[in-house]
């Protein structure tokens, strides 16, 4: 069955907020230099197996919406050729890297697209507090840009979920494998490991898109 990625995200949100946790990205200095408990900071810093990386297979068809967003961001769509293209993962690196993924996934009320800007799809930053899959991923991004990160290792993906419907994740693309960011789980996983079908991401190496097929990944999803 042809899945459809006009829309992603199947938002049902579980807790209503009174205060909102995140007002805009003057609070992403908070986010990064909140030091993590002695415990949890031990347990993020053994990092991940070694794993391959998904292999491109050519360029795609970018999202609508997506588009849309890279006209009123440029920014964050544009690809600089300097920058590397993946990142050396340092014990301090993954601590950053989780916890920016944890804080975000926390803080953002998750909320259709329907509910916040009377659009079947809007891509956004979640600066409001508010978004679904694709916001929480583009707010972690501008974090970790702005923590050092390389933009051009950080790309936007689409990837059938376990209910067989779209979803956007962040893969951060590492000397140990690409690592997925993804608000329904806050443990920071190798793509290998998410049970997704890994269909396209941002290419690293110019404004768009490129395939990863329905091969891409060992887990298939199944499609609804």
């Amino acid at each position: 069955m042809r899945i459809a990625f006009s829309k992603l995200c199947d938002v049902r949100p579980t807790r209503s907020f009174t205060t909102r946790l995140l007002a805009g990205l003057a609070l992403a200095g908070a986010f990064l230099a909140a030091p993590a408990p002695k415990a949890e900071a031990q347990t993020t810093a053994a990092l991940p197996a070694i794993s391959l990386s998904a292999a491109t297979t050519g360029p795609a068809r970018p999202i609508a919406a997506w588009a849309e967003f890279c006209e009123r961001y440029p920014g964050e769509c544009a690809v600089d050729r300097t920058e590397p293209a993946s990142v050396t993962l340092t014990p301090a690196l993954w601590q950053t890297i989780n916890g920016v993924n944890r804080r975000i996934n926390r803080a953002v009320e998750a909320v259709t697209d329907q509910e916040h800007w009377r659009a079947a799809d809007r891509w956004d930053l979640a600066e409001d507090g508010r978004g679904d899959c694709e916001d929480f991923q583009l707010l972690k991004r501008r974090l970790l840009v702005e923590a050092g990160l390389p933009r051009r290792a950080m790309r936007m993906t689409v990837v059938i979920d376990e209910k067989g419907e779209g979803h956007a994740v962040l893969t951060i693309l590492t000397s140990r494998g690409d690592l997925i960011l993804d608000n329904k789980t806050n443990a920071v996983l190798p793509w290998t490991q998410t049970g997704y079908t890994f269909v396209k991401r941002e290419s690293q190496d110019a404004v768009g898109w490129v395939a990863l097929g329905r091969d891409a990944s060992p887990l298939t999803a199944a499609n609804r």
